[in-house]
């Protein structure tokens, strides 16, 4: 089976989609797949599919998508061919099992693009700790690289749902964030500036996203751009918080203002021997 959620939702079992094009068991299947080899409570899919607003019938409902979904495993499992099993209701059960409470969806954890990503971030992240920006560069692109576009983008999103796409979102964040990290680290400053340009205009709150183009601009020469930053981040602050930036951005501002040498990291000496600037 291959499991797709970093995009649009896409469930293959021999080469065949079981993705129904109903929205409720599109729901419970994308839920279900999120949660690849761990049971999936009764509650927690009905929280899903109704929220607060859960009918008298939810319980023949589900069984009713239930059955719908190991309908499409069956189709799949018999356009398999003999060796993938006669797609018996039984064969079925064995992907979509029922367990105590609830369901659970058969995936290995390399047949999914979200469990694979997360495999990659890890490492990626353990070689920036570990000094090896080259590395963790390489391996932090190929975790980005594995997104089709937004989480799920096709499926309706209901509670539980909507928890688990925010959380992949803020995991897409964090590991583009240590990526340009690591570049930064590599010398790459003057080719991080569009993308850093786009990224702080999409997240005009995220104080990593500016600390980074702040550096990026410094080092290319962009002094008075790279406190322009800190003004518009501090005044978005301002009007929509009420707050100020952090005194980790307050600190970048003064060494930007003073000309730290610190800043100026030349990329022959760019190899990560501890907290940058921008994490400390």
């Amino acid at each position: 089976m291959d499991v797709g959620i970093l995009g649009p939702l896409a469930v293959r079992l021999n080469g065949q989609s079981i993705v129904p094009s109903a929205g409720k068991p599109r729901q419970l299947l994308a839920l279900l797949a999120i949660r690849a080899e761990r049971v999936v409570t009764v509650p927690t899919l009905m929280e899903e599919i109704w929220g607060d607003a859960i009918p008298k019938s939810a319980a023949t409902t589900l069984q009713t998508y239930i059955l719908h979904l190991r309908r499409k495993v069956t189709a799949a499992l018999r356009a398999g061919g003999p060796g993938c099993g006669p797609g018996r209701d039984g064969d079925a059960k064995e992907v979509l099992t029922t367990c105590f409470g609830g369901y659970r969806l058969a995936v290995r954890p390399e047949d999914s693009d979200l469990r694979e990503f997360q495999s990659l971030a890890a490492r990626g992240s353990t070689a920036l700790e570990a000094g090896d920006a080259r590395a963790a560069s390489a391996t932090l692109e190929r975790a980005l690289g594995l997104w089709r576009g937004p989480a799920l983008v096709d499926v309706p999103v209901g509670r539980v749902l909507g928890v688990e796409v925010l959380g992949m979102e803020e995991q897409r964040t964090r590991v583009l964030e240590q990526r340009i990290e690591a570049d930064l680290l590599l010398g790459r400053h003057a080719s991080l500036l569009a993308e850093l340009r786009m990224l702080v205009a999409r997240h005009p709150m995220n104080e990593n996203l500016a600390a980074q183009l702040m550096t990026a601009l410094y080092r290319s020469g962009g002094v008075w751009r790279a406190l322009e930053v800190f003004q518009e981040l501090r005044r978005t602050l301002i009007e929509e918080l009420g707050v100020e930036p952090s005194h980790r951005l307050q600190r970048l501002h003064r060494a930007v203002l003073s000309g730290e040498p610190g800043l100026d990291l030349e990329w022959e000496r760019a190899q990560y021997a501890g907290p940058s600037l921008m994490r400390t």
